[in-house]
Protein backbone atom coordinates (compact mmCIF):
# COMPACT_ATOMS: atom_id res chain seq x y z
CA UNK A 1 0.00 0.00 0.00
CA UNK A 2 2.75 2.62 0.92
CA UNK A 3 4.61 1.84 -2.45
CA UNK A 4 1.12 3.01 -4.37
CA UNK A 5 1.04 6.10 -2.08
CA UNK A 6 4.43 7.04 -3.06
CA UNK A 7 3.87 5.99 -6.91
CA UNK A 8 0.60 8.44 -6.68
CA UNK A 9 2.39 11.14 -4.84
CA UNK A 10 5.28 11.24 -7.48
CA UNK A 11 3.02 11.18 -10.30
CA UNK A 12 0.91 14.33 -8.88
CA UNK A 13 4.23 16.13 -8.74
CA UNK A 14 5.39 15.33 -11.88
CA UNK A 15 2.18 16.01 -13.97
CA UNK A 16 3.11 19.97 -14.28
CA UNK A 17 7.15 18.73 -15.09
CA UNK A 18 6.06 17.47 -18.09
CA UNK A 19 8.48 19.94 -20.42
CA UNK A 20 9.39 21.13 -23.98
CA UNK A 21 11.69 22.94 -25.85
CA UNK A 22 10.36 26.59 -27.07
CA UNK A 23 12.24 29.51 -29.55
CA UNK A 24 11.33 32.52 -28.83
CA UNK A 25 13.33 35.55 -31.11
CA UNK A 26 14.39 38.71 -30.14
CA UNK A 27 15.28 41.53 -31.49
CA UNK A 28 19.27 42.92 -30.03
CA UNK A 29 19.69 46.75 -30.51
CA UNK A 30 23.28 46.88 -29.99
CA UNK A 31 24.28 43.89 -32.55
CA UNK A 32 21.37 45.20 -34.90
CA UNK A 33 19.91 41.74 -35.51
CA UNK A 34 17.56 39.00 -34.41
CA UNK A 35 18.12 36.90 -31.94
CA UNK A 36 16.93 33.83 -31.06
CA UNK A 37 16.54 31.77 -27.16
CA UNK A 38 15.23 27.93 -26.13
CA UNK A 39 13.46 27.75 -23.06
CA UNK A 40 11.69 24.88 -21.47
CA UNK A 41 8.55 25.03 -21.08
CA UNK A 42 5.56 23.11 -19.03
CA UNK A 43 3.19 21.31 -21.14
CA UNK A 44 -0.20 20.13 -19.48
CA UNK A 45 -2.41 17.83 -19.96
CA UNK A 46 -0.23 14.57 -21.17
CA UNK A 47 -0.51 12.67 -17.81
CA UNK A 48 -3.50 10.41 -18.10
CA UNK A 49 -4.77 7.87 -15.41
CA UNK A 50 -2.70 5.02 -14.85
CA UNK A 51 -2.26 1.34 -12.80
CA UNK A 52 0.17 -0.49 -11.30
CA UNK A 53 3.29 -0.80 -13.47
CA UNK A 54 1.52 1.91 -15.81
CA UNK A 55 2.55 4.94 -13.53
CA UNK A 56 6.39 3.41 -12.95
CA UNK A 57 6.38 3.73 -16.58
CA UNK A 58 5.29 6.71 -17.04
CA UNK A 59 7.52 8.47 -14.50
CA UNK A 60 10.55 7.46 -16.30
CA UNK A 61 8.98 8.45 -19.55
CA UNK A 62 8.92 11.72 -18.29
CA UNK A 63 12.46 11.77 -16.28
CA UNK A 64 14.33 10.70 -19.65
CA UNK A 65 12.06 13.51 -21.45
CA UNK A 66 13.12 16.27 -19.34
CA UNK A 67 16.61 15.35 -19.50
CA UNK A 68 16.77 14.89 -23.24
CA UNK A 69 14.66 18.46 -23.49
CA UNK A 70 16.92 20.39 -21.25
CA UNK A 71 19.91 18.85 -22.80
CA UNK A 72 18.73 19.54 -26.27
CA UNK A 73 18.18 23.13 -24.89
CA UNK A 74 21.50 23.65 -23.38
CA UNK A 75 22.77 22.96 -26.76
CA UNK A 76 21.21 24.82 -28.86
CA UNK A 77 21.65 28.06 -26.85
CA UNK A 78 25.15 27.35 -26.84
CA UNK A 79 25.06 26.99 -31.15
CA UNK A 80 22.60 30.78 -30.83
CA UNK A 81 24.98 32.19 -28.91
CA UNK A 82 27.93 31.52 -31.49
CA UNK A 83 25.51 32.64 -34.45
CA UNK A 84 25.29 35.31 -32.44
CA UNK A 85 28.41 36.80 -32.09
CA UNK A 86 29.49 35.84 -35.39
CA UNK A 87 26.67 38.03 -36.92
CA UNK A 88 26.81 41.05 -34.18
CA UNK A 89 28.11 44.39 -35.44
CA UNK A 90 28.28 46.66 -33.11
CA UNK A 91 28.90 50.14 -33.60
CA UNK A 92 32.22 52.46 -32.68
CA UNK A 93 31.30 54.71 -30.32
Amino acid sequence: MTRAITYLCLTLLLQACVVAPKTTEVYDADCKILTKHMTLQPVYGTQGSCQNAGCLAQLAVVGVTSVVAGSVVVVVNVVYWLEKQGRCQRCCE
